[in-house]
This record gives structure tokens, C-alpha cells and sequence, in this order.
């Protein structure tokens, strides 16, 4: 799983970073079918949660917070650029605002992205997480989303919590422009797509739905 290390909301002095429950969420959806997970993110070491999302009433959350060693990993995390890919058969980024900044064009991202994917392994993103597949491509320039389905945090939602002139692009419109099948649901509904070896949620309340899909995918493949 890889979180994001981009602390600010752009230049406006507001605190960004990873989503929460974006992480645990699917974390013990895996975890929890005994799948083992690690916890990387872009620069390494202490890892920025965004402060809106620091709920302990979220079991998922609570049970994250209340064990050491995972706390831990949030305080020192691997970097992405020590990834090997021969060690995973999945990866699933995190979203959270930092992402919109620091996943585009992370070359670690796509260099372990497409390594896991030539082998038949699983590209999963939640939210904003599908910000690091707005780039990703095959090496033959083809990109990697083309005429697949895929979804993400949608214009409306963006629009809706007034950070549309903030980000610096719209993801929705990102993933539209790869030529890619982008669906949605309602604003803030759960919403999980799967297409092959990818799998996308539209927003935080689908955490958990893509981790579900990713646990059936590991283990029925």
C-alpha cells in the first residue's frame, strides 16, 4: 500500500496529506484473510495524515491506531524507491489530496506499477489514489487505462467540498483524458470498479470495497 508524502493543500496553508481510513480500511480487508501487507510511501519516514480524517470512532481506525508497530510504519515508512516489484503480486494507493501532488509523475510509482502489472498482478487505487495511474503507461506508449473502466474522486465531489480551484487538476477529467471508461455513482455513495487487473473506488467509502475485491482477486487467482 502507498501513501502519499505531500503535507499541504497547494498554497493555501491547510494541512493535506493520506486519508485515513483510505488505508485501514483496506488494510484489514487484506490483513484480515491473513494476506500480508506493507505500508510505503513517496519520500519515506514520517507519513502526513490529513487531519480530517483522523476519526477513532472508525473501527477500522481505532484497531489501526491502537496497535504499535503499525503506528510505527506511519512514523517511518519505507520509501516506494526501495520497492522490489518480484515481492508483490498487488499494489493499492491510498488517496487523500497529498496524492494529486506527489503520485502524477513519482517514476518509483510507475516503475513498480507496471512491473507488477506485466506480471498479472493487481493495480488498485482508492479516491484520489488513481492519481498515480493518471500517467502510468505500457512501454510502448500505450497507456495502461485506455479503454479500461475505472473511476475516482469524481468533479461534483470536488466541487462540493470547494477544492475544485485548489488541486491542481481535476482527476476526474485526468482519467477521462487517458481514454479510459470512466464510470461513477452518486456523490459519496460506495462505488468499487473492476476491470481485470485493475480495480478503482470512487471515494473514502469505498475503502473497503477495494480491498474486498483485491483479497477475492489474491486469493481466487
Amino acid at each position: 500500500m502507498v501513501l502519499t508524502s505531500h503535507a499541504m493543500l497547494g498554497h493555501t496553508g491547510t494541512p493535506t496529506g493520506f486519508w485515513l481510513s483510505e488505508l485501514t480500511h483496506p488494510y484489514y480487508a487484506l490483513a484480515d484473510q491473513h494476506i500480508g501487507v506493507d505500508i510505503v510511501s513517496i519520500a519515506g519516514g514520517e507519513t502526513p495524515v490529513d487531519p480530517k480524517s483522523w476519526d477513532e470512532n472508525d473501527e477500522y481506525n481505532a484497531r489501526f491506531l491502537a496497535t504499535p508497530e503499525l503506528v510505527d510504519v506511519l512514523k517511518q515508512s519505507p520509501s516506494i524507491n526501495n520497492v522490489l516489484p518480484s515481492n508483490y503480486d498487488a499494489i493499492i494507493f491510498a488517496g487523500g489530496h497529498g496524492t494529486m501532488w506527489d503520485f502524477v509523475d513519482d517514476e518509483h510509482i510507475q516503475r513498480v506499477s507496471l512491473a507488477i502489472y506485466e506480471k498479472g498482478g493487481i493495480i488498485a487505487a482508492i479516491c484520489h489514489g488513481p492519481a498515480a495511474l493518471v500517467n502510468l503507461r505500457h512501454p510502448n506508449g500505450d497507456h495502461i487505462l485506455a479503454h479500461k473502466k475505472v473511476t475516482g474522486f469524481t468533479n461534483e465531489e470536488e466541487e462540493a467540498i470547494g477544492l475544485t480551484g485548489v488541486v491542481p487538476f481535476l482527476l476526474e477529467d485526468a482519467l477521462k483524458a487517458t481514454n479510459a471508461a470512466f464510470q461513477c455513482a452518486e456523490a459519496w455513495r460506495e462505488y468499487v470498479v473492476e476491470d481485470g487487473q485493475l480495480v478503482t473506488g470512487q471515494n473514502p467509502q469505498s475503502a473497503i470495497g477495494v480491498g474486498k475485491a483485491v483479497a477475492r482477486l489474491l486469493l481466487t487467482n
